[in-house]
């Protein structure tokens, strides 16, 4: 049987490695080797693209010598992966990715926060224009945005659907436990056995 290819996993604000250990034991069963990575701090103090940072420091040392792998980002770990891609030079080595309520357009909920990372998820925040400036380099991945129209934290929900991305629309009542729902947890899998291009 062919070898599913790795899977890296990428928390949201105010988490760890421990909020996607969940959905990688389900991965897992499932034959693909997970991974859950722990970004610091993860408050929202440093900005996305510092963590980004982290998580090519991260992908280089968990899955060495240019192996391809999927990407799995909840929340504000989607917009991390995003910069992994488009600005750290992560295209040419993800297969898929899937992002789980990620505020890919912002949420109104980050201007009550003034942290970086926090300014960085406003709407129309220059951090989030610049990464829509070449966002259609995306489609040299399969892209997967899960969303749900009840997210209350993603405000409006909408926001978190991307023209670039196969967007997925899941009923989930709490944004915190997309990642613990077993509709969700199907919906990546099923993400991550879309035909190849």
């Amino acid at each position: 049987m062919k070898t599913k290819p790795p899977v890296i996993l990428v928390h949201g604000i105010k988490d760890s490695a421990r909020k996607m250990r969940h959905l990688a034991a389900y991965l897992q069963k499932g034959g693909w080797p997970s991974h859950a990575c722990s970004l610091e701090p993860c408050n929202g103090s440093v900005g996305i693209d510092i963590l980004a940072g982290q998580l090519y420091d991260y992908v280089e040392a968990t899955i060495p010598g240019g192996e391809r792998f999927h990407l799995v980002g909840f929340s504000m770990g989607g917009l991390i992966s995003r910069y992994y891609l488009q600005r750290l030079g992560g295209l040419p080595r993800v297969r898929r990715f899937v992002t789980i309520a990620t505020p890919h357009r912002g949420s109104l909920w980050a201007h009550l926060l003034s942290r970086p990372a926090c300014r960085q998820m406003r709407p129309q925040s220059p951090f989030l224009h610049d990464l829509d400036t070449d966002a259609d380099q995306l489609a040299r991945v399969h892209f997967t945005s899960l969303w749900s129209p009840l997210d209350a934290i993603i405000v409006p929900a909408s926001r978190s659907i991307h023209p670039a991305a196969c967007n997925r629309r899941l009923f989930s009542l709490a944004h915190p436990l997309m990642v613990y729902q077993r509709h969700c947890l199907q919906a990546v899998a099923e993400a991550l056995v879309e035909p190849d291009f």
